[in-house]
């Protein structure tokens, strides 16, 4: 079945699930260097299973962005949910991956800020799902 222009989904779709896959693809390539790593001869320390533990999570978030884009069209919050949950992991995860694995300082303080832009970004896909809602003329 050849698609027909209807049937193509938005660019920013695509762009959060291609975000997305490639995220969570990158957490199973981390992980598994991390493991061999001489930094990490002593174990993986705590933290920097959270950090990829959190990055897991928020990919899937990337993900449902994606698939919500696609499933009910754009919407200003749900752009702003794929970026924030986008910011998230490089200020939060890959910030922490390099304090600890390289010896890096640089961006210490960011770290709470991408905490910040998951809570918006989760904030942020509940309100575009409750714009759909009233979009459809449902009652609320």
């Amino acid at each position: 079945m050849t698609p027909t222009p209807t049937s193509i989904w938005p660019l920013s779709a695509r762009i959060f699930l291609l975000l997305g896959a490639l995220s969570a693809c990158s957490t199973v390539v981390l992980s598994a260097s991390f493991a061999h790593l001489p930094v990490f001869a002593a174990g993986v320390p705590p933290v920097v299973n959270t950090a990829l533990e959190q990055h897991q999570f928020h990919s899937l978030g990337m993900l449902f962005t994606g698939l919500a884009l696609g499933l009910w069209g754009a919407s200003r919050w749900w752009l702003a949910a794929g970026w924030l949950l986008l910011t998230g992991v490089l200020l939060f995860s890959l910030n922490l991956y390099a304090r600890h694995a390289l010896g890096w300082e640089g961006w210490r303080a960011a770290v709470p800020w991408g905490g910040t832009a998951w809570i918006l970004a989760w904030l942020s896909l509940a309100a575009g799902a409750f714009s759909v809602h009233r979009r459809a003329g449902e009652p609320v």
